[in-house]
């Protein structure tokens, strides 16, 4: 399958047709997402979308053009979803409540579906150069929210000057994606716990000092508890 570039939708675009435009695509996400991009056609995505076959050539050329769209809608669903965790990331108790999510929203689903930008790159990665290139623009604007953050926990003094940002960033995107691999083949979100564990095991090994005290370093302030919303 040779996914060309994204369609671009027309100059003058009516309310009311970006509405439909809108739907059209998000419901193609979801589809593509549960279903699989192979596994879902056009005519699936004009009977869920509740829109006409006209209605969806207008907006998008042919199934090519519309699963260009998907990636990069999928990739900015995923992003919006992490960053609130991600972008507060300063601490190793950050990073458990960020795993804490993740695993929440995983065992919600039963392990289910895997991530969407990793089942996006099992089917597209190598039949589309365009969609492998847009996603690994999502994978590492989704690597870099790591490793600043980890960049910020060696700048507190938090974690060894000696340690990688990069590379344990690299470790921990990796975790994940394999770990919800395993938990969607398994049905059994455990392990993705077990993946994420190790991996923030790597980065507990680099800390300058326990864990447990710097979530309190700054004014004596209590630690949030975790929050429950996870990975799509």
């Amino acid at each position: 399958m040779a996914v060309e570039e994204p369609s671009r939708p027309p100059r003058r675009l009516t309310a009311r047709g970006a509405a439909t435009r809108e739907r059209i695509l998000s419901v193609a996400s979801d589809l593509m997402y549960v279903q699989g991009v192979g596994g879902t056609s056009l005519d699936d995505v004009i009977e869920a979308s509740g829109t006409g076959k006209s209605q969806l050539y207008h907006y998008f050329s042919d199934k090519d053009a519309l699963v260009g769209e998907v990636v990069d809608t999928q990739i900015e669903r995923v992003l919006t979803d992490q960053e609130p965790h991600l972008r507060r990331l300063d601490s190793f108790r950050g990073l458990e409540r960020w795993r804490d999510a993740v695993v929440a929203g995983n065992r919600a689903r039963r392990g289910a579906h895997g991530c969407p930008l990793g089942s996006l790159a099992s089917e597209l990665a190598d039949q589309s150069e365009t969609a492998r290139r847009a996603l690994v623009r999502g994978f590492e604007r989704w690597q870099s929210f790591f490793r600043v953050g980890l960049e910020r926990m060696r700048d507190k003094g938090d974690l060894d000057p000696a340690a990688d940002p990069i590379a344990l960033a690299v470790g921990l995107l990796s975790a994940l994606q394999g770990g919800l691999l395993l938990s969607q083949a398994t049905r059994d979100p455990r392990n993705l716990e077990v993946a994420l564990d190790m991996a923030l095991g790597q980065v507990r090994s680099h800390l300058t000092s326990d864990p447990r005290a710097q979530g309190t370093r700054r004014g004596g302030a209590k630690r949030p508890s975790p929050s429950r919303h996870g990975v799509r």
